[in-house]
């Protein structure tokens, strides 16, 4: 089985948990109030609208990986690792303002359209709460020995704590002009930090040897590191139609990317300041991001950050 078809089969199965759980959770929230019942149905379609499921696959991946078998404890486990997604994405789309992912709304831009602004970002703000509630909710309930649920749980908290961190570096940085090293600081606990918790619960739930976890950690932060790297460079380089959003968003935000932080730092003089001038804008001309583009690529940038991505996949597939 490849890549591909393992993401498929295994992906299926989270969503269908996924969407079991959220439609369980629907006919009571309806019961409640209506709003809520409704949130629970934008919520559903939020998660399952599209994706690859990467990291909770991750989780399925390294629990076989010890021996065992896809059964439905680690289906459910999963699930959580989904909703634990999904409950990040959403307050990453509310900070960054993004209205669109995966040719989709955003949470905050769909309940802003019931009553306003205010009301859209506080909905996306208790929303995520409760995507990261279901989230340990669905490893407690997993059916688990309650040791190795409770220390899934464990590191499950400490990513949340984790990310953010690394989100409120993130806002910081668009304001400043980061090192690398900086760089790395910050991204050790995003995607980084993600990819750690999805392999470790699965390594745990699998009873992974003792000595093991501290390989799998190594593994994960770099197959974060270069998923984060691939996936800024994305946002800036892929078009609409293949990003499922408007590409730029980073660079119009300020946000400072492996890639922009080689840029700032090789482009030199005129062309730093032609990208200077593109952050705070609110969005920018084809051509604009044309010559943003040409600059991060004839500077150097590109390949300096292609190269460091590479360069951690091998890192992690060597560990592995």
């Amino acid at each position: 089985m490849n890549v591909e078809e393992f993401l498929s089969r295994h992906g299926s199965l989270i969503e269908r948990e996924v969407k079991g759980r959220l439609t369980e959770l629907l006919e009571s929230a309806k019961a409640y109030h209506p709003l809520i019942g409704e949130l629970y149905s934008k919520l559903g379609e939020f998660i399952l609208r599209g994706g690859k499921r990467l990291a909770s696959c991750s989780t399925i991946l390294t629990y076989i990986g010890y021996g065992n078998r896809v059964d439905e404890r680690i289906v459910k486990a999963s699930a959580g690792i989904e909703f634990y997604r999904h409950s990040i994405l959403v307050h990453d789309d509310l900070v960054d303002r993004d209205p669109e992912r995966r040719r989709g709304e955003t949470i905050h831009v769909t309940f802003a359209k019931k009553r306003n602004g205010r009301f859209g970002e506080g909905v996306a703000i208790f929303a995520g709460n409760i995507l990261y509630a279901l989230a340990t909710r669905s490893l407690l309930g997993s059916g688990f020995r309650q040791e190795l649920a409770n220390e899934a749980v464990s590191l499950l908290a400490e990513a949340y704590k984790e990310v953010n961190e690394s989100q409120i570096l993130d806002l910081f940085f668009e304001a400043e002009e980061p090192k690398v090293d900086e760089w790395y600081a910050m991204a050790s606990r995003r995607a980084a930090s993600l990819f750690k918790a999805a392999i470790l619960i699965g390594a745990t739930l699998g009873e992974a040897p003792r000595e093991d976890l501290k390989i799998l950690r190594e593994a994960a932060l770099n197959i974060g590191y270069s998923f984060d790297i691939q996936d800024d460079i994305i946002d800036l380089f892929a078009s609409k139609e293949e990003y499922g959003r408007s590409p730029g968003r980073d660079l119009c935000l300020g946000k400072k990317p492996l890639h922009m932080v080689y840029a700032l730092s090789m482009a030199g003089g005129d062309r730093v300041r032609e990208i200077k001038a593109c952050f705070g804008k609110r969005k920018l001309s084809p051509r604009g991001l044309d010559r943003v583009r040409g600059i991060v690529k004839r500077s150097g940038a590109l390949d300096a950050a292609k190269s460091k991505s590479r360069a951690h996949a091998e890192e992690a597939k060597k560990l592995l």
